[in-house]
């Protein structure tokens, strides 16, 4: 593929940007070589400044459900840009998105929107210890809920991909009260409250992890650490901000059967837009400012423009057998992508939850952080270039998760099966 204007953009991007990029995966660091520079996306595909198009398996990392530039969605920021782009004041798109959103997730008995996921992140951190009156915090190795300093204990995301054990710039005392416990491993959370379990405010997981490529929960493990955080008065804390209407139109808490204290969102409830949310039991939310004393504000949170989008967005994803079409396009991508290594000899841990997917070229399965660590990475390198060369995009690191949309039902799924031939090709050779 011809990538002589991305070259020159990028290079042009360096003198601006640390390493070219706005956020680290998008560097390429992990796979090598450079990232090609969009000029346009619409329904499954990107379309890149050389001319070059890609079926996109990121999906702006998990927002664009419907693909993207959707008719609706771009009728709805049309509409609203021609009222306003931005308030600062109450209006009343947010208070219809969020009674949407609770339909969904009746456990966001009150809720805040925020801009990000991190913020989302900071938020419940802040509330739970606001609440509690505890200050430690569990997490999870791999699970990445943003870059606020607290959580940036084994992190899975950008600091996975680039090999960082720890992130520069934070000091010991920002983490000294997280404790990092093992994914699906429901005895090394009760060691830590069996330690010091009545200074533990909150228990935090990605309930299908994504940020370490996609890990899924055994069966009795998210309802475990329900049980715990009960017994010790902790609370539990859902990181739903890739998961929310993506894994189930209810996120993982409607999947799995168990009900946390405290939800954050985000991503698809914005269309593709800046957006986060967190919410949970009326109680807790009620120790918020202004009706508490925790304090937590932003000047562009409850955007207009992302209230409409994430409206049009989950308007149409709730229509009768688009969720279930979308899931029935990432099975047929995982079934391929199983079949496609099997055919080449190649071991491969390939999975999905809704219209999350993952996979690791690994002869043992994977169930946590510690056994990302084993899988090939070379082998998926190789894969990567050869399937973006065919004219298919994943994730630039073998430690993401996937997404497909509704739009990827047809043209772009058949085309992503009828070349996945020349990837594990690739990742074949040594």
């Amino acid at each position: 593929m011809n990538s002589d204007r991305s070259h020159e953009l990028f290079a042009r991007a360096k003198t601006f940007f640390p390493g070219g990029v706005n956020s680290p995966v998008r560097a390429f660091r992990s796979v090598g070589g450079e990232p090609f520079i969009v000029k346009h996306g619409k329904g499954p595909f990107l379309f890149d400044v050389d001319g070059n198009r890609y079926v996109d398996y990121i999906n702006s990392w998990g927002p664009l459900v419907l693909g993207h530039a959707h008719p609706a969605v771009v009728a709805a920021l049309h509409e609203q840009a021609q009222l306003g782009t931005s308030y600062g004041a109450c209006h009343e798109r947010e208070a219809e998105l969020a009674q949407v959103v609770r339909e969904l997730f009746p456990s966001l008995e009150l809720m805040r929107f925020v801009n990000s996921g991190t913020e989302a992140g900071m938020a419940v951190i802040r509330l739970a210890r606001g609440f509690t009156g505890r200050r430690k915090i569990v997490k999870f190795e791999g699970c990445y809920h943003g870059h606020a300093d607290v959580l940036l204990a084994k992190a899975g995301s950008g600091v996975l991909t680039l090999g960082l054990p720890d992130c520069a710039g934070v000091p010991p005392s920002a983490v000294e009260d997280t404790l990092v416990a093992e994914f699906n491993n429901a005895e090394s959370v009760e060691r830590l409250f069996d330690a010091c379990g009545e200074e533990i405010a909150a228990v935090i997981v990605e309930p299908v992890v994504g940020n370490c490529g996609l890990l899924v929960p055994e069966p009795a493990f998210l309802k475990a650490l329900r049980s715990i955080t009960e017994k010790h008065g902790a609370l539990l804390i859902f990181d739903e901000v890739m998961t929310g209407f993506r894994v189930h139109l209810g996120g993982a808490q409607a999947l799995y059967g168990v009900r946390p204290d405290l939800t954050m969102l985000g991503k698809v409830i914005g269309g593709g837009l800046p957006v986060g949310a967190f919410g949970g039991r009326r109680d807790i939310m009620e120790r918020l400012a202004p009706l508490g004393p925790v304090y937590q504000a932003g000047t562009l949170s409850g955007n207009p423009l992302a209230m409409v989008a994430g409206l049009s967005t989950l308007s149409e994803w709730r229509k009768p057998g688009v969720f279930e079409r979308a899931v029935g396009v990432t099975e047929r991508l995982v079934e391929g992508l199983r079949a496609g290594a099997a055919n080449h000899g190649l071991p491969l841990v390939a999975q999905s939850v809704g219209t999350m997917f993952g996979f690791f070229f690994s002869e043992k399965p994977v169930r946590s952080y510690r056994d990302t660590l084993s899988a090939d990475k070379d082998a998926f390198n190789r894969f990567f270039h050869a399937m973006l060369e065919a004219g298919v995009y994943f994730a630039p690191s073998a430690f993401e998760a996937g997404f497909v949309s509704v739009a990827h039902d047809g043209e772009a799924i058949d085309f992503t099966l009828a070349v996945l031939d020349q990837g594990f090709r690739a990742a074949k050779q040594r």
